[in-house]
């Protein structure tokens, strides 16, 4: 559950940065290549209000999967007692064995001598 709001969550992040760049202000940004081109469709004026219209949705349901994800989070935290960031360190550390054996000494080689 928590990937797919997050996929979500990424998905209309990316659609809300290529719905305000389409949105025109007053540098130009890139409202010239949406609203100018579509002929009697749509007259300059209504694109603006559908753009600003989809801005304000895309904000709110971006807002709603903020929130959702902060308290998803929250929740799997509570569930294991620690906060989110000991639990990721926790569970990186239990994939590596612990060595509960001591290094065994070298065996020092013996050398002969000469009588």
């Amino acid at each position: 559950m928590h990937t797919l709001v997050l996929v979500i969550h990424v998905i209309l992040a990316v659609c809300l940065v290529g719905i305000i760049l389409m949105q025109k202000s007053e540098g130009g940004a890139l409202g010239g290549l949406g609203g100018q081109g579509m002929g009697n469709f749509m007259t300059g004026r209504s694109v603006g209000n559908l753009l600003t219209k989809t801005t304000a949705i895309l904000a709110t349901c971006f807002m709603i999967t903020s929130l959702t994800l902060a308290i998803m989070s929250k929740n799997e935290a509570a569930k294991s007692n620690q906060s989110f960031m000991a639990q990721k360190t926790v569970s990186a550390e239990k994939k590596v064995p612990a060595k509960t054996e001591k290094p065994a000494v070298p065996q020092v080689p013996t050398v002969p001598t000469a009588k």
